[in-house]
């Protein structure tokens, strides 16, 4: 029975999202980032951010540095990003745009649920696999922007609300069609949530080389598993199932005709009459 604690979320939050698209948010990260006099040097310092993110941990992360590779003052990076976590942020939040966008393309063509399913999960892991400090900064930052969403939100933390909302949607409407549920429905949400974690799992055991101890293709691993996990389970792809069992244990040696493990008797000597 569904506790009154999940009754009582906030289904409207997740199932309607406005995302806004003024020149201060991500869709200007598409711009070539050598024109500033139209308002992308924000975008810039978001493409010229998740380069860096790429060879550097987020602690590492400057926003004058990131301003001095645009080739533009550390004020003019400011008149864009009050500070670092803002920087942060914007990063988190474009990851998620372009996450919502890798998910809807892997999705086309696939009129079938369990294939659109299957190749919605796999999109999932190849993209924590392709953009791992991203994908830890994404999921990182929104739950930290959630916990301090009571007493601040500023423009970056609203911008990185909205598009991990965003992004969930196409996990809740693809729920909702499966489980024939209104995508506002509490069964729909707990169906999104199970298919989230089974994916989200799957992601950080493959990132933290948990995976690997198997052998083989991770990505025949990623498929197998989410075969198995289906309504309607099939057979794993036959490239990881050898992998996938255990190692036999060695044959016994034969034991030769006549032979005995017992060692013989020694006769008992005899008493004197």
């Amino acid at each position: 029975m569904v506790t009154s604690s999940v009754s009582s979320l906030k289904f409207s939050n997740v199932v309607s999202v406005n995302i806004r698209t003024g020149t201060q948010y991500v869709d200007n990260v598409n711009m070539q980032a050598k024109s500033y006099h139209h308002g992308n040097l924000r975008a810039a310092l978001i493409n010229a951010g998740l380069a860096a993110l790429e060879q550097q941990d987020t602690a590492e992360l400057s926003l004058r540095a990131i301003a001095r590779d645009v080739g533009v003052s550390a004020n003019a990076a400011y008149r864009h990003f009050a500070d670092k976590d803002a920087l942060l942020s914007a990063l988190a939040a474009e990851g998620f745009r372009r996450f919502a966008q890798h998910q809807g393309q892997a999705m086309l063509g696939h009129a079938d649920q369990k294939e659109a399913r299957l190749a919605s999960g796999q999109a999932y892991v190849r993209f924590a696999r392709d953009n791992p400090a991203l994908f830890r900064l994404m999921f990182g930052r929104m739950v930290s922007q959630h916990i301090h969403a009571a007493t601040e939100t500023t423009n970056a933390q609203e911008e990185l609300q909205q598009m991990g909302l965003f992004a969930f949607q196409g996990l809740l409407h693809a729920a909702a069609q499966e489980s024939g549920a209104p995508p506002e429905s509490e069964r729909a949400l707990l169906l999104a949530i199970a298919r989230w974690s089974l994916v989200h799992g799957l992601s950080h055991l493959m990132l933290d080389g948990q995976l690997a101890v198997f052998g083989g293709d991770i990505d025949k691993i990623v498929e197998g598993v989410l075969i198995a996990s289906s309504p309607e389970p099939r057979a794993a792809p036959a490239e990881i199932q050898p992998k996938l069992k255990p190692k036999p244990k060695p044959k016994s040696k034969p034991k030769i005709k006549g032979s005995t493990s017992r060692k013989a008797a020694k006769p008992r000597a005899r008493k004197p009459a």
